[in-house]
């Protein structure tokens, strides 16, 4: 790769702002995805025990460090395409700032630092980080551009997330059912965030993201359709099937706040015209964001406190 690529027009950057330039394109903003690991530590009912939730952190921490490195990667190879999307063209290595070199010994680095240090806790957590990063690698380079498949790659990290957390804590009995609920809920986000793109770059969509210009906005539309209504449906199995819950169905009391949950975000999609960083809007939104908390709240509630 050409190392002194853009930097004819600017200034020789310092080192921190190098290293500032490193940190924003690592995206700490992001790690909040990296939440679903602790899912399998929650909802096995193992929140209160000391050991599996130091585990639980500790791969938490490791799956930051991996998306990190993907980041690098992803911003080292979209640069040239994402000079041509109206906010992405300020992102670090599109703008110049920061080098594809030293963003690939970073992202080396990481990859080296995450997949050792989960090899050493749990050898499984390990094959499953350097798993979710070779699925990125495939992604950023092939996947990418295969119309669907784009989209439930996505969503295939998410699951290897959740499934990273199950590992570490040795689950008993961790409903399949949260499995299909991670899987059709990161779809429904991912689909979401083609359709923001589709529709507010419009002639420009392609420049930036090849893959929509095999997506329609109606068919993305019936998609998220099919997808919503797959997450309720999964949801709802869950809370009255799953072993560890209370005999008293009391977890059905959570479904409201789901389906709440879910047409609020199809509003702040399809009304409001947002939904390019979903990671982002749940806080900006307080409807989401209160939802979110309400159903966490009542969801611990039920398993932890309600045995009758």
């Amino acid at each position: 790769m050409d190392m002194q690529e853009n930097v004819t027009s600017i200034p020789s950057p310092t080192y921190m702002t190098i290293l500032r330039a490193l940190v924003k394109t690592m995206r700490p903003r992001q790690w909040t995805k990296n939440v679903v690991v602790f899912a399998a530590l929650v909802f096995d009912g193992k929140f209160l025990r000391l050991e599996p939730t130091l585990r639980t952190v500790v791969a938490f921490a490791l799956f930051c460090l991996i998306s990190s490195s993907v980041y690098l990667l992803n911003d080292v190879v979209d640069r040239e395409k994402d000079r041509a999307h109206p906010i992405k063209r300020h992102r670090p290595l599109a703008a110049g700032i920061l080098q594809p070199g030293v963003a690939l010994t970073a992202m080396a680095l990481l990859l080296v630092v995450a997949v050792g240090a989960a090899l050493a806790l749990e050898p499984l957590l390990g094959i499953t980080i350097l798993g979710y990063f070779l699925l990125n690698v495939a992604y950023s380079f092939y996947l990418k551009n295969l119309v669907i498949l784009d989209a439930l790659t996505v969503a295939a990290g998410f699951l290897l997330r959740v499934a990273g957390g199950a590992m570490v804590v040795h689950v008993e009995r961790f409903s399949p059912w949260l499995y299909v609920c991670v899987t059709f809920i990161s779809l429904l986000i991912a689909l979401g965030k083609r359709r923001h793109e589709l529709t507010s770059l419009e002639a420009g969509a392609t420049n930036h993201r090849a893959i929509l210009d095999h997506y329609t906005v109606e068919f993305l539309d019936q998609l998220i359709g099919i997808i919503t209504a797959a997450t309720v449906v999964s949801y709802s199995f869950y809370t009255f099937s799953a072993e560890n819950l209370p005999k008293n169905d009391m977890m059905m009391l959570t479904i409201p706040f789901v389906v709440y949950f879910l047409f609020r975000y199809l509003y702040l999609v399809h009304v409001k015209k947002l939904g390019g960083a979903p990671d982002e809007l749940l806080f900006k939104d307080r409807h989401l964001f209160v939802t979110a908390v309400l159903w966490g709240l009542s969801a611990v509630g039920v398993l932890y406190l309600s045995h009758s």
